[in-house]
């Protein structure tokens, strides 16, 4: 099995507001980038959507280590959250529905397809990769060409952005 080293970062310039994912894909010394922007979206939203779409570019089943400073994300993940939330009908403890449930939902089945470990990293330190991964995240927020638009997201909030 392949052993992948990810690093992945979200940004977003207002939360909510124009936000971008990236990610840093290494393997045998290849390193690949990815990213997105949107026109109106969440910080967290982001950094989940580095992690999913990370994972989705892989194209076989890989052993991935996968570096993330977004504890929201690796604490859903790490502490079990995100399949109790599910098997509490996408509740969380306080009884409240899950937010980003479009994304925990897809995220669960990205995960499924590969052996991943997440690892909690300090963001805007010195971790060379997150860095690279967030000065990507922040380009792809800035990129008004290329947003794409977060229906969801959206749809959830009840903008109209036409």
């Amino acid at each position: 099995m392949k052993e992948i080293t990810i690093h992945t970062d979200g940004a977003c310039r207002g939360n909510p507001g124009p936000g971008g994912y990236g990610a840093v894909l290494q393997y045998k010394g290849h390193m690949k980038e990815i990213y997105g922007g949107f026109r109106h979206t969440t910080n967290n939203r982001m950094e989940m959507l580095a992690v999913i779409e990370s994972l989705k570019s892989l194209k076989y089943r890989c052993k991935v280590t996968l570096y993330t400073d977004s504890k929201y994300v690796c604490e859903a993940i790490n502490k079990n959250w995100l399949s109790g939330w599910k098997n509490k009908g996408w509740k969380n403890s306080a009884k409240n529905d899950v937010k980003n449930v479009d994304l925990w939902k897809e995220m669960e089945l990205v995960l499924k397809e590969h052996d991943v470990t997440l690892q909690w990293v300090k963001g805007h330190a010195d971790n060379e990769m997150n860095n690279k991964a967030d000065e990507i995240a922040v380009k792809a927020s800035k990129a008004p060409g290329d947003f794409q638009i977060d229906s969801f997201y959206e749809n959830e909030t009840g903008l109209n952005f036409g």
